[in-house]
């Protein structure tokens, strides 16, 4: 039987970035069927392989697309000693290491329900697209990404896209000159459980340098995905005064060219994203954990418009209402034509005895192992929507910088969490 770390490997050198199905399917139909399992799939591209006459009580779920930066970018994998990265990219462990757990289940014969999600990473739509059947009475989860902790509730979400076209052609009196700003590989990160590390917005840093340079936006485009933090942006200028840096990785550039009339957009929208504030609005000392939050994290600049798109988190749909209706207010007021999308519940925290089993068991390999809800969207809030008597439960390994291009995993937590996670499956 291969290791995890070999299966990991293997399934990495698939396309896998979402949107992209047809490799992994045909990798899982394959397998499947030299295993002695069924492979279903229905229409949003899910992965549901089982026992054709199998008893299963527990079900564990993944999603099996990732996060690339670039597009239909294939991971390069770089091992040492304690970990595994990729080269100038993201790893994909998020969330291939749990894949690769289902699939190593599967070598061991084990009679339990392997679902597979497709597109998780770009507004969980598989997961919410589900129409395969699920029998089991529990489910693990394994998209957490810290050793020890057992995700029990988490973060509801919903995506906010603008549109402003407030744009007009205006004579160069002021004789202002074009310049072109761009800042590249900064760091990234989720915009869930990283969103409050600090971590700098590329689109921000970008409007920064705009604002107090007085420019005037001809072109803006930015952000890689909707959950992510920008990493990269750029734009086009014209201003009478020469930008700043805000950031060591931004570039600026005077495009040598005279122009006797510009297509400018309204300063609303550039003093609408100076002010706005991004990243962390409450935090719940309660839980130790962010309440609520809202990233910006894709800009674009098409014939028509710019779009904006904001990405809002809160571990209360309540909190999650209000925080859309608030930021949909405000890009009203400065003439943006709003819609929302990819709306999902927050899990609520939930202790069964499920749960109580999981950290049981976990605690037989980890003193430390705890009870915990994250700031992230996670698919477990979909399916205790769908299938209320679910129990479920989440853990994985630590997964350092996920969404990113630092993004790695500790080999030897892969390993520790693999063995719980047999555990659990022998117990149920």
């Amino acid at each position: 039987m291969p290791t995890i770390i070999d299966i990991f490997k293997e399934i990495t050198k698939l396309q896998r970035c979402s949107g992209n199905h047809n490799e992994f399917i045909k990798y899982m139909q394959d397998l499947s069927k030299n295993l002695g399992y069924i492979c279903l799939i229905d229409s949003a591209n899910n992965i549901l392989c089982k026992k054709e006459n199998g008893k299963a009580k527990i079900v564990f779920q993944s999603h099996y697309d990732i996060v690339c930066l670039n597009e239909n970018c294939i991971p390069q994998i770089i091992e040492d000693d304690e970990t595994l990265k990729a080269l100038n990219s993201t790893l994909g462990a998020d969330n291939g290491i749990g894949c690769s757990y289902m699939i190593a289940l599967m070598y061991q014969n084990f009679d339990g329900e392997f679902l597979f999600t497709s597109d998780e990473e770009i507004g969980l739509i598989g997961a919410n697209s589900l129409t395969l059947s699920i029998e089991s009475k529990y489910m693990l989860n394994l998209d957490s990404e810290e050793e020890a902790e057992i995700c029990i509730g988490c973060a509801g979400g919903v995506d906010i896209k603008a549109l402003f076209n407030d744009k007009k052609i205006v004579e160069n009196r002021d004789n202002l000159d074009l310049y072109e700003i761009s800042i590249e590989n900064l760091a990234g990160g989720h915009s869930g459980v990283d969103i409050d590390k600090d971590i700098p917005n590329a689109i921000k840093l970008l409007i920064k340098s705009i604002k107090e340079c007085d420019g005037k936006i001809l072109d803006i485009n930015g952000g890689e995905r909707i959950n992510s933090i920008p990493a990269n942006a750029k734009a086009i200028i014209a201003s009478n005064k020469e930008p700043q840096k805000s950031n060591e990785n931004m570039k600026i550039e005077k495009i040598n060219t005279k122009s006797d009339h510009f297509v400018v957009y309204n300063n609303k929208l550039r003093d609408f994203l100076y002010s706005f504030e991004n990243g962390v609005r409450e935090i719940n000392k309660e839980i130790k954990v962010v309440q609520s939050s809202i990233n910006l994290a894709l800009i674009k600049t098409s014939i028509d418009d710019i779009s904006i798109e904001f990405s809002a988190r809160a571990m209360d749909n309540k909190d999650l209402k209000e925080l859309k209706e608030k930021t949909k207010k405000e890009l009203e007021n400065i003439s943006c034509k709003v819609e929302t999308y990819g709306k999902y519940p927050a899990w609520s925290v939930d202790i069964n005895s499920f749960t109580n089993k999981v950290l049981e068991i976990y605690k037989n390999y980890n003193k430390n192992a705890k009870l915990k809800a994250i700031h992230a969207g996670l698919e477990c809030a979909i399916f205790k929507d769908k299938f209320p008597d679910l129990k479920i439960a989440s853990i994985g390994p630590t997964i350092k910088y996920p969404h990113s291009k630092n993004e790695f995993v500790y080999k030897k937590s892969i390993e520790n969490v693999f063995e719980v996670v047999k555990n659990i499956a022998n117990s149920i």
